[in-house]
C-alpha cells in the first residue's frame, strides 16, 4: 500500500476509506463507526482508545486489494478473468416468490438466496443493510433470522452503509450466516476471515451486489430538499428502488400540517442526482461487481426493460461453493434460473471495462500530484485504458482527476468530522 498509509487514521484522512466498517469489528475497543455528512460512514476513535494493533489495516479494502487466483477452480472462465474477475457461471433469473421478486430491486435474487440459506442450509441468519427505523433516510446493519425480516428490507439502499460493523452479531450465533454487501464490504470480510479463523467459521456464503458507488448522506438530504422536503425529520419512509423493475425512488413524509404525502421519481432520475455525491474512493475502485464474493448479483441491463416487466437478476457464480449454492437453491424451488449464458455479464455492464481503464490513469495522476492511492495486485487495468476508452474519454479521465485532486484536496490530509442526524420533535 502507499507509504503514506500506515494506519486507519491515514486511510480516512487521505480519503481511501470505503466505509465498510471492518475496522470497527477487528478493533472494537479502538474504533466505532459514525456518519460524516459529506463523506459517508467513517471510523472514529473511541475515548481512551488503545493503540492500533494492525488487524484493522490488514483487513481494510480501502488501502489494498489482492487477487492471487491461487484457489480459482479450473472451470473459471479465462476470457472473462481480466475484466470481470473469477466467473464460473452466469444466469438470468429471479425469485420464485412473487412478492420478493417485486419488492427486490432486480428480481429479488439476493434476498431469496439468503432465505434459502436460513431455511434449507441451517444458517443462523443473514447480515445485511436496511433502513433505520427512526431515520429511514439512513442505513443500519442487521442480522435477519427469518423470511419475514428479510422481505421487509428488500430494495437497494443508495446511501452510506457499514455492514461489516455488524460482524459481531454473526460471531454470537451458533451456526454460520449469509453475508450480503457491496463489493468492498465482501472484500473486507474475505480479508478479515483470513486473519480470524473464528469469523471464517461463521461465514456460510457471501453475496455481493453490483455497485456504482456510495452517495453521501448529504446527497440524500439535498435530493429531499430539492423535492420540497427540507426537514428530514418529517420523513416516514424512503425507498431508493424496488416494488417494480427497476423501481421508483419514493419518499413518504408528513407535511407541516401533519398530513401524510409522498413523492416519487424514476430510478434513473434519482441516481442521476445522487451519483454526484459519491465518495472519492469509489472513483478509484476496480471492482464494481463483487469479484471477491461467492455469488454476485446485479441488473441484466443487456436489453431495454419493457414497462411493467417483472424484475430479473443477473446471477454470477464466482466460486464453486457459490455455484453449488445457486444450483441447490434452484433445485429446491427458491429461485428460477433461465438464460444460462456467460456473455450476459459483459453485455449487461458495457461501461465497466472503460471504468476499469480509467482507474489506471487516475492512479497515475494521483501519484504524480502526491495523493494517496490503494495498492492493487492482480487487477488488469492498463489494457482497458487503451482498448475501451475513446481519445476524448482518456482526456476527460486525466483532466477530471487533476481537477478533483485540488477540489477535493486529495493530496492533503482532511479532518473527518462526525455528523448526527437532527432529532425528531417529541409528540
Amino acid at each position: 500500500m502507499s507509504k503514506s498509509i500506515r494506519n486507519i487514521t491515514d486511510v480516512t484522512s487521505r480519503q481511501l476509506c470505503t466505509g465498510c466498517g471492518v475496522c470497527a469489528f477487528m478493533e472494537p475497543e479502538r474504533f466505532e463507526m459514525g456518519d460524516s455528512l459529506e463523506l459517508g460512514r467513517r471510523p472514529f476513535l473511541r475515548e481512551n482508545a488503545p493503540a492500533e494493533t494492525g488487524k484493522a489495516l490488514q483487513s481494510c479494502p480501502g488501502a489494498n486489494l489482492t487477487h492471487d487466483h491461487k484457489n480459482d477452480p479450473p472451470e473459471v472462465q479465462k476470457e472473462l478473468m481480466d475484466g470481470w474477475g473469477p466467473v464460473l457461471d452466469v444466469w438470468e433469473g429471479f425469485s420464485a416468490d412473487d412478492g420478493i421478486r417485486k419488492g427486490g430491486s432486480s428480481g429479488g435474487a439476493a434476498t431469496t438466496l439468503a432465505i434459502f440459506g436460513i431455511e434449507q442450509k441451517g444458517f443462523a441468519g443473514a447480515l445485511h443493510t436496511k433502513a433505520q427505523a427512526d431515520y429511514p433516510y439512513l442505513n443500519e446493519s442487521a442480522l435477519s433470522h427469518s423470511r419475514g425480516e428479510l422481505t421487509a428490507a428488500t430494495g437497494s439502499r443508495y446511501a452510506p452503509a457499514s455492514p461489516c460493523d455488524g460482524l459481531d452479531l454473526v460471531m454470537k450465533e451458533e451456526a454460520p450466516s449469509v453475508f450480503i454487501g457491496k463489493p468492498c464490504d465482501v472484500a473486507a470480510v474475505q480479508k478479515a476471515r483470513k486473519l480470524d479463523p473464528g469469523l471464517d467459521k461463521k461465514i456460510g456464503i457471501t453475496i455481493a451486489f453490483f455497485c456504482a458507488g456510495t452517495p453521501s448522506t448529504k446527497g440524500t438530504l439535498e435530493l429531499l430538499k430539492r423535492e420540497g422536503i427540507p426537514d428530514p425529520t418529517k420523513v416516514k419512509s424512503l425507498r431508493f428502488r424496488g416494488n417494480g423493475w427497476p423501481g421508483m425512488w419514493k419518499v413518504v413524509y408528513d407535511d407541516d400540517a401533519g398530513a401524510e404525502k409522498s413523492v416519487e421519481m424514476t430510478y434513473a432520475d434519482s441516481w442521476g442526482f445522487l451519483q454526484r455525491y459519491r465518495q472519492w474512493r469509489c472513483y478509484i475502485c476496480p471492482d464494481h461487481t463483487g469479484e471477491f464474493a461467492d455469488i454476485a448479483v446485479g441488473d441484466p441491463w443487456y436489453r431495454p426493460i419493457e414497462e411493467g416487466e417483472p424484475g430479473k437478476s443477473l446471477i454470477v457464480a464466482r466460486t464453486e461453493k457459490g455455484r453449488q449454492y445457486i444450483l441447490e437453491a434452484a433445485a429446491a424451488g427458491y429461485i428460477t434460473l433461465e438464460n444460462h449464458d456467460s456473455s450476459l455479464f459483459p453485455r449487461s455492464q458495457p461501461n465497466l471495462l472503460g471504468s476499469r481503464g480509467s482507474v489506471w490513469a487516475r492512479l497515475h495522476m494521483l501519484r504524480l500530484f502526491g495523493a494517496a492511492v490503494p495498492k492493487y495486485i492482480g487487477f488488469k487495468m492498463a489494457r482497458f485504458w487503451w482498448s475501451d476508452l475513446s481519445l476524448n474519454e482518456k482526456r476527460q479521465s486525466i483532466t477530471g482527476t487533476i481537477l478533483r485532486i485540488f477540489r477535493k484536496r486529495l493530496n492533503k490530509r482532511i479532518d473527518v468530522k462526525s455528523w448526527t442526524p437532527p432529532a425528531k420533535e417529541k409528540r
